[in-house]
Order: C-alpha cells, then sequence, then structure tokens
C-alpha cells in the first residue's frame, strides 16, 4: 500500500502541473498565447505603431474623410473593447439606422434595454455585435453600451447605404 501512494503521488503532482500549463507551455494565466483569442487590432490593424494610453476613453472613428470623435464609457467592455483598437472593419447596413459588424470573438455584457436610441451611439449587441447607430429611434432590445459620438452630424451621410469600412481608434 505505501509503495501504491510513493507512485500515485508523483503522477498526481505531474497531471496537475500539466493542467496549469498553457499551451505555450507558460504557467501564466494571464499570458495572451492563445490560439483563440485575437490580438489588438488584429481585425485590420493600421500600419502605424505610435503608443497611445489604453486608460483613455477618447475615441476618434475614421469613415472615409469624416472624423468622429467619441466618448466611451467606463465597464468591462470597454476595456475588452480598446484591447482589439485600433482596427479598421467593414460595417453592414441593417434596418436604415445601423451599421454592424460581428467580432470573431465575445467581449463581456451587461446588457440593458435603453428604450431609445440616439444617433452616434455605440453599442455592442450580444456579446460580440459592434453596433454603430446613424439615427435615432425607440427600441425594444438591449445593449451594452459602449460610448457615443459627441457631434454626429453628418454621420449618416458619411456612412451611406450598405457596407462602409470603419476605423476605430484611441485618441
Amino acid at each position: 500500500m505505501k509503495q501504491s501512494r510513493v507512485i500515485l503521488y508523483p503522477l498526481l503532482v505531474f497531471i496537475l502541473a500539466i493542467m496549469a500549463c498553457n499551451s505555450d507551455g507558460s504557467m501564466d494565466p494571464n499570458s495572451n498565447n492563445n490560439p483563440g483569442q485575437e490580438s489588438p487590432g488584429q481585425e485590420n490593424p493600421g500600419t502605424d505603431s505610435t503608443d497611445v494610453d489604453s486608460s483613455s476613453n477618447r475615441l476618434k472613428i475614421t469613415i472615409g474623410t469624416r472624423t468622429f470623435n467619441a466618448t466611451l464609457v467606463s465597464n468591462p467592455t470597454v476595456t475588452a473593447f480598446k484591447a482589439r483598437l485600433p482596427m479598421t472593419v467593414n460595417m453592414t447596413e441593417l434596418n436604415g439606422n445601423e451599421k454592424l459588424y460581428n467580432f470573431s470573438s465575445a467581449l463581456p455584457t451587461n446588457a440593458s434595454n435603453p428604450r431609445n436610441i440616439a444617433a452616434g451611439d455605440l453599442m455592442l449587441y450580444g456579446s460580440a455585435t459592434l453596433v454603430l447607430f446613424y439615427e435615432s429611434f425607440p427600441t425594444s432590445y438591449s445593449y451594452t453600451r459602449l460610448g457615443k459620438i459627441d457631434n454626429p452630424s453628418g454621420l449618416a451621410s458619411a456612412v451611406g447605404n450598405g457596407s462602409v469600412s470603419v476605423r476605430f481608434e484611441l485618441e
């Protein structure tokens, strides 16, 4: 019986050590070497490599030749969103009042019904759909708020009809 414990104990320690390791062999639980996760800007990153203060809640949104400034709220969803910036994505049209983009992986959520959508609202629908609203209207849907364009004047004409390329980056 004592001999079985001598064999089982090292085996148990070995199994636990393997389970604690990430796929890259590190034991760091915060390691970002998980092949299923997106890295910052993976959607379609820009070529600039300037460092931006990730604690900033100021967002620059570029659509064609137009630039809009937005203020982000402070929540875990925004923190995860900012980790993906800068990014340029192709947003598709929906319902004549919003453009959307589906991320390849989920963000944390805390959805609620805002009752009314305002032009310039930037929200997350579900856990992976980024929505930029360019018209105001009442809604029965729930969203996680990311932020709002400070002055959405001209936003509807900038996004136009159909799909549009939109660049998001921290100021």
